[in-house]
């Protein structure tokens, strides 16, 4: 047998624990299983529910259309699991190799994979966030606890936030007939994930169902009353509005806290780890024992100047677990790369938006098909005179050919003519991305430099 052979056949056995009872943890663990891994696994969750479906949650349970606890994935395969579920990781030893739970416990491994995802940014002020009638959205208890709210008999519903997750959920108050305002601090909805120019688009298309839009403004204070209970929003224009119910939707947290003082490159941005999804430390050496995958991990990528991407995508979770499954229990010279193109979806007011590709790197933008004032069109953005994403209304039908025009590095501005043009040779224009150092509920896709620790952009809160 070969030196590569014997590896193999070692790294198919032993302890191998998932942080992370999630989409990417459950799809790494099946791949483990299918790829030969004999070993023992065990999963280890903060939540009590094994892995389930998150999208369905500011979408179809908020309509009443699905039940949070119908969202469970399907099993490709049973992995023979050890479930720790409704305990979280507190701490990782690298040293002695385990993991620390939060009820004091001890769980040994040979091979760790980090998938622990992210959390819901928690509203600035503790005590507003305990009221009764202010949500975050990110849970399946969340979910079900917020639709029944607004199932109660509200009168109006105050979103915080016009990031992806805002919008859906005002998308969805609307539907149920209820009255929303947002309040945004930037100056139009999804301007961190695609830039003001399509921010401007969706401004229009929220304005046209009748949502209170208000941008340029942040939510400065929450007031309740004597028992507990929302009643006002202070904003900072000087105003005041009466509110029974406030979501907060101002992004997301990785969960990186477990790992301060282990000695691995986490922080805010989350995990850092090469294109094999191998870990770093703090010194940026690899490490061989430790992997991470899905929305906590952050990997380069050649296609956007080796810089650390960070991805909150459905697709990149399934894709990432996968590869690294696969390189946690094969010799050096079988290890794949992950090089995963980003692509994004959100069903909102009727529209279908859908990007790929990395809108923030974009210099320059050019509506390629159809119109921004018909809300019906593809935008492409260019780096450096090359395609390096597109995003669409209703258009998703182009996005395979732009994800084609990415990964060959087709010059920008396109040169093709295409048959949904409505002008001739637009020109390129800024695409208008707010400051990266201003707080915003922020993209999809973060990059976030070359170094494994390397930390440039900190979220500032306001203050009232």
């Amino acid at each position: 047998m070969s030196a590569d052979t014997d590896i193999e056949a070692l790294r198919r056995q032993g302890r191998i624990v998932v942080v992370g009872a999630s989409l990417a943890g459950l799809r790494a663990a099946e791949t483990l299983r299918d790829k030969g891994f004999s070993g023992s696994l065990t999963m280890i969750g903060d939540e009590p529910y094994e892995p389930y479906d998150r999208p369905p949650l500011s979408k179809q349970a908020l309509l009443g259309r699905a039940r949070p606890e119908d969202t469970a994935l399907p099993r490709r395969r049973d992995i023979d699991a050890e479930w720790r579920l409704g305990v979280a990781a507190e701490s990782l030893d690298r040293d002695a190799k385990w993991v620390r739970l939060a009820n004091g416990d001890t769980v040994p491994y040979d091979r760790l994979l980090i998938t622990t995802g992210t959390r819901a940014r928690p509203w600035i002020h503790p005590e507003e966030a305990a009221l009764d009638g202010v949500f975050v959205l990110r849970t399946r208890d969340d979910s079900a606890r917020l639709q029944r709210k607004l199932t109660a008999g509200v009168s109006r519903v105050l979103v915080i936030g016009a990031g992806f997750t805002g919008s859906e959920v005002a998308s969805a108050c609307r539907e149920l007939g209820l009255e929303v305002t947002v309040a945004e601090r930037g100056p139009a909805p999804l301007v961190g994930a695609l830039g003001g120019v399509i921010g401007a688009a969706a401004d229009r298309l929220q304005r046209s169902k009748e949502v209170d839009l208000r941008c340029g403004v942040s939510v400065t204070a929450l007031e309740g009353d004597y028992g507990g209970r929302l009643r006002r929003a202070h904003l900072s224009d000087g105003s005041a509005m009466d509110v029974e119910v406030a979501v907060v939707s101002l992004g997301a947290v990785r969960n990186t806290d477990w790992l301060a003082g282990s000695g691995v490159a986490a922080g805010p941005r989350g995990v850092a780890c090469d294109a094999g999804c191998r870990v770093f430390d703090v010194n940026g050496i690899v490490t061989d024992d430790i992997y991470a995958a899905g929305d906590v991990a952050r990997s380069p990528h050649p296609l956007f100047d080796y810089q650390f991407l960070s991805l909150e995508h459905w697709g990149n979770a399934v894709e990432q677990a996968e590869i690294a499954a696969h390189n946690m229990i094969c010799a050096g010279t079988k290890r794949i790369p992950h090089l995963w193109l980003p692509m994004f979806w959100s069903s909102q007011f009727g529209v279908n938006i859908k990007s790929v590709g990395v809108p923030p790197l974009g210099d320059q933008l050019v509506v390629a098909q159809g119109a921004l004032a018909e809300d019906r069109f593809v935008a492409v953005y260019g780096y450096r005179g090359r395609v390096i994403a597109a995003a669409s209304f209703d258009g998703a039908k182009w996005l395979g050919f732009y994800q084609e025009q990415i990964a060959a590095g087709a010059p920008f501005p396109p040169e093709y003519q295409t048959v949904d043009r409505r002008t001739e040779a637009p020109q390129p224009v800024d695409p208008d991305f707010p400051d990266p150092h201003l707080p915003t509920h922020g993209p999809t896709v973060t990059l976030s430099g070359h170094a494994p620790s390397e930390r440039r952009v900190q979220f500032v809160p306001a203050r009232a």
